[in-house]
């Protein structure tokens, strides 16, 4: 669920509400980090429990089309389709995810249902919706499709379900496209025969991802002097003041990623940070960076500063 590059968005957020030196405490920064890391599931819960109450609001409709006073006999006999489909009913009867949302006390959809109600009519006034019930059977595929079809173009880029998520939890805005592509995957990749931990994806794929973001966190403000006198020499140029402050943050991180973190090749880190300052600085930082970052990578590949281990990490 969480890879590399989404680590250093949250180190990066981390590190950019940090107000301390390389003297001080550090460790409320490194909570705040391993917090906001750990959030991220309960935003995939959040989310996934969207498709339980979806079919809990159908069964609902069609209780209430059958208890008309003046029930046509089609009222009597609607289409139970969408209430019946099948990968909808596998998550709703999922055990463990219901002990997880449960655990993790996600209880948004009992409180804010108008949210479901909004996606249940988007839902069911929408042309994929009337395709898909035009009959009154189908099966796995078919079922399948549909949910990976509404997912995609009534769920995922649903704004006012947007709007509501950023006023609940700021930081889940950056989290939310790696969860509904975590969400996406398990959707494609469920079968019939899929077990209940299907839905419960672990958040970081082995620990030394979770040691990855403390390291980094860590490092960065550790060496956070001689990693600024670095900057302020290639930068001589430049009052401080007028570097944005996502990219100095950027900066850090990187050169502390060529100093400190022998693993990962330089081509690798300088890549990332590029990527970041695309996404969350000026048009114009990614390419001061690099300028910044190649600088500095041939000096320290003249002085031997660049201690990297393995084959093909240069």
């Amino acid at each position: 669920m969480l890879n590399r590059r989404h680590i250093r968005v949250k180190v990066m957020q981390a590190l950019y509400a940090f107000k301390g030196n390389e003297e001080g405490d550090f460790s409320k920064d490194q909570k705040f980090l391993l917090h906001s890391i750990d959030n991220m599931y309960n935003l995939y819960l959040l989310l996934i429990s969207i498709f339980i109450e979806i079919q809990k609001k159908s069964e609902i409709q069609l209780e209430k089309i059958q208890q008309k006073h003046l029930a046509t006999h089609e009222d009597k006999n609607p289409n139970t389709k969408f209430a019946n489909n099948a990968l909808l009913l596998m998550i709703k009867d999922n055990n463990l995810l219901q002990e997880k949302i449960e655990n993790h006390k996600i209880n948004n959809w009992e409180l804010d249902s108008e949210y479901i109600d909004i996606l249940f009519k988007a839902i069911s006034n929408s042309k994929a919706y009337t395709n898909y019930m035009q009959t009154k059977t189908s099966d796995f595929k078919e079922d399948k499709e549909f949910i990976i079809k509404i997912f995609k173009d009534i769920i995922a880029p649903n704004n006012k379900l947007y709007d509501y998520l950023e006023d609940k939890n700021l930081t889940w805005l950056d989290d939310l496209p790696s969860i509904n592509t975590t969400i996406l995957k398990l959707l494609q990749k469920t079968k019939t025969t899929s077990s209940e931990t299907h839905f419960i994806p672990k958040l970081y794929k082995d620990n030394d991802d979770r040691q990855f973001a403390l390291n980094l966190l860590k490092n960065s403000i550790l060496n956070q002097d001689s990693i600024n006198e670095e900057i302020k020499n290639k930068t001589l140029n430049w009052d401080s003041d007028r570097i944005a402050s996502v990219d100095y943050v950027l900066i850090q991180m990187a050169i502390c990623e060529l100093q400190h973190f022998s693993s990962i090749p330089v081509k690798v880190t300088i890549n990332e940070y590029l990527e970041l300052a695309k996404e969350y600085s000026t048009p114009k930082s990614s390419i001061f960076i690099n300028g910044i970052l190649d600088k500095l990578v041939k000096e320290y590949e003249v002085a031997g500063k660049l201690n990297k281990v393995g084959r093909g990490l240069m």
